[in-house]
């Protein structure tokens, strides 16, 4: 095995290296017995350049790596190459503020985000069959950041139905036959929503009473007025979904207060960064695996930002 040295006075490492990446993502699932047995391999042959990253399967390569090498012999022989920089939420999205948030603020981060989850599930579990979000809090935790609501009143699945019925594949057939229209904003249960959520946050003081509580509106969707091809809703739709987002933001403002929470206003933060602005924070319509009508990274960085700036002393 030829060697080399990394820059003028860098260690010596294998010209090889070994690539873990696959061993947790992007080329379908792994065995981990497998994949140990090929680093023990690799190392016996002389590669001593093991390449992870902190967002090869969110945190489950470093993982496994780990584990390998404590059991290894030739653990001192291993030099680690680590990527960085790339910020990935627990649904393999490369966008949630979490992540960059913990970044900003150098904290040791527990990320709970599960996509469609709805307010009781964060108090209650049950969705996919999941526990309660809020047992990862405890008497330690000194901050805890929350988005919720949209789900519980259907604002981001009619957002998508809406445009997808429009389609001509056979999910678009699929919704014009089955899915009678969104409900108008009437037939929403926004004051299950405000109660639910004012009794998750009750809830989290008690159980994390020294820890700083946020609560941040989604950021905004829909222009104040019209629509535009990134939607691909009509004129009425987009009326009515803008008034189901007004009132998410209105509902999810008050919960907070009465919670005893900050609020950072992504809502109102966002305004001119809606869907089909220039410099958008949330995504238009798009396939379901790019989570149309979620934030864009600008908006999860434009969320981490705002949430940095509301908890830091001036």
């Amino acid at each position: 095995m030829q060697h080399r040295r990394l820059g003028q006075t860098g260690p010596v490492t294998s010209s090889l290296g070994l690539g873990l990446m696959g061993m947790s993502d992007f080329y379908g699932s792994a065995d981990e017995g497998e994949s140990i047995a090929t680093i023990y391999a690799a190392l016996d042959a002389g590669v001593t350049l093991l390449d992870t990253g902190d967002f090869y399967g969110v945190g489950h390569n470093e993982s496994l790596l780990g584990r390998a090498l404590a059991q290894s012999s030739r653990r001192e022989q291993a030099i680690v190459s680590l990527k960085f920089g790339a910020l990935r939420d627990p649904g393999s999205g490369f966008g949630g503020y979490p992540p960059r948030l913990a970044r900003a603020l150098n904290l040791t981060l527990v990320d709970m985000t599960c996509s469609g989850s709805v307010t009781r599930h964060v108090l209650t579990g049950g969705q996919f069959f999941q526990d309660a979000q809020i047992r990862t809090l405890g008497p330690n935790t000194r901050l805890v950041t929350l988005t919720v609501g949209g789900n519980d009143v259907g604002f981001v699945r009619d957002l998508y139905l809406s445009a997808a019925r429009k389609s001509d594949s056979v999910t678009g057939t699929l919704i014009r036959q089955f899915w009678s229209g969104p409900p108008e904003i009437d037939q929403r249960n926004y004051a299950k929503l405000e109660s639910e959520l004012t009794s998750l946050l009750h809830t989290i003081r008690t159980r994390s009473p020294a820890a700083t509580v946020v609560v941040a509106t989604y950021p905004t969707v829909l222009p104040a007025h019209g629509t535009c091809p990134q939607l691909r809703l009509s004129n009425a739709e987009a009326a009515l979904m803008r008034q189901v987002e007004s009132k998410l933001a209105t509902v999810t403002r008050k919960a907070a207060r009465n919670g005893g929470a900050k609020i950072v206003d992504m809502n109102a933060l966002g305004a001119k960064h809606h869907a089909c602005s220039k410099s958008p924070w949330t995504k238009g319509w798009g396939p379901i695996a790019g989570s149309p009508f979620h934030p864009t990274l600008a908006g999860a960085q434009a969320t981490a930002d705002a949430i940095t700036a509301a908890i830091t002393p001036r």
